[in-house]
């Protein structure tokens, strides 16, 4: 297959801004960044016009979109998940569950195996398991009901079907640290989640193998002066990675900054924790995991009023943190997907540099998505700016 050229763009990649670049793309991979304003001689699948090229986007944290939810039992769930995720810029994704019986988890484990087997639009490497082995005091927008106790036969039964990515788990819960060291022994990344850990409990599920914080400050022990809890864990262990939704309403503008300041973008990485109501753009009543959830002015809630995932999209968290923190986008874009990949050992994903996919996500001014580029394919977004 010959080399062929994306051209006049502004590519920007972790630590790297090049203005009136080309990108040539071979054999799905990025073959090389052609940086001297020149024209290359061969064809051209897109000319950007000037408009920024990053790293495809790779949400490892999304429950649904556009009306498709993972755990909805549906076979073309995550079908559907994955073509709606592509006009937010999102070449790669986790599907993540909710606290859910058995049976429902499998259903939806089978469902994202069979669309690995085929897949046509945003790509899946695994399944991000959030829940059942968390803390009801902190439920978040889980259902109790069905939460449960670590169970690592459980764990191998989801795992034979489709890869766990990620496990999402209470460490203080009976059995959180041997559940933890298991995971961390079969190549699955533990993550702390839906969580009363003490400090102490949190340093003793870090010697056990746990590396990650889930949607940091939410439905986790805060942080207070004589007990730091999981908030003050994740900002003062200067190697655990760390999850933030930055829609301004899971954090406020201000906490996005902090976190930013203390965190830093080499550990931070932004997820939209969508729910299927994302992308739908009305007000309306829905279900997360069989729990009633009211959307409203973009915001997804219980009627209790707790937070109940997110209809933000990627793009959007990359606009607002953007403008909180007015930092160079070079130093951005590290946490919409190089911190991903490097987390889950993902090579060749998050950098537009030779040898690495060609996953490109192509952004206007105001951060909308003109297209996306899979494997080197492109992906008009349904409706393109």
């Amino acid at each position: 297959m010959p080399t062929a050229y994306l051209v006049n763009a502004r590519v920007v990649s972790p630590e790297l801004e090049i203005g009136d670049a080309a990108i040539a793309l071979n054999e799905g991979l990025i073959e090389t960044v052609i940086t001297d304003g020149k024209r290359p001689e061969g064809p051209v699948v897109f000319d950007a016009e000037g408009a920024t090229v990053v790293p495809g986007f790779f949400d490892i944290h999304t429950h649904g979109a556009a009306g498709h939810d993972v755990c909805d039992g549906c076979s073309h769930a995550v079908h559907g998940l994955a073509k709606a995720k592509l006009n937010e810029g999102v070449t790669s994704f986790l599907p993540t569950t909710l606290t859910l019986p058995e049976k429902q988890l499998l259903a939806a484990l089978q469902n994202a195996a069979d669309y690995y087997r085929n897949q046509t639009h945003a790509k899946t490497p695994g399944i991000h398991l959030e829940g059942p082995f968390i803390n009801p005091q902190y439920a978040g927008a889980q259902n109790p009901r069905y939460m449960r106790r670590p169970d690592l036969e459980e764990i191998e039964r989801y795992h034979d079907i489709f890869p766990l990515a990620i496990v999402s788990l209470a460490p203080e819960m009976p059995g959180g640290s041997d559940l933890i060291s298991a995971l961390d022994r079969m190549g699955i990344v533990p993550s702390l989640a839906h969580s009363a850990a003490t400090y102490e409990q949190y340093r003793q599920a870090r010697r056990a193998g746990a590396k990650h914080l889930t949607h940091f400050c939410n439905q986790m022990s805060p942080l207070h002066h004589r007990e730091i809890g999981l908030v003050g864990a994740g900002m003062l262990d200067r190697e655990v990675m760390v999850e933030i939704i930055c829609d301004r309403i899971h954090l406020n503008p201000e906490m996005i900054q902090l976190a930013y300041q203390t965190i830093g973008p080499e550990r931070l990485m932004i997820i939209t924790d969508s729910m299927a109501a994302s992308g739908l753009e009305k007000d309306q009543t829905t279900y997360l995991g069989g729990l009633e959830v009211i959307v409203r002015d973009g915001a997804a809630r219980l009627p209790s009023g707790a937070l109940a995932g997110s209809t933000l999209k990627m793009n959007e968290a990359l606009a607002n943190v953007a403008q909180i923190t007015a930092r160079p986008l070079k130093e951005l874009v590290r946490m919409t997907s190089l911190n991903q990949a490097t987390t889950l050992r993902l090579p060749r994903l998050g950098r537009i540099a030779p040898g690495y996919y060609a996953d490109l996500a192509v952004l206007n001014d105001d951060f909308s998505v003109r297209t996306v580029f899979v494997d080197g394919v492109e992906h008009p977004p349904a409706s393109r700016p």
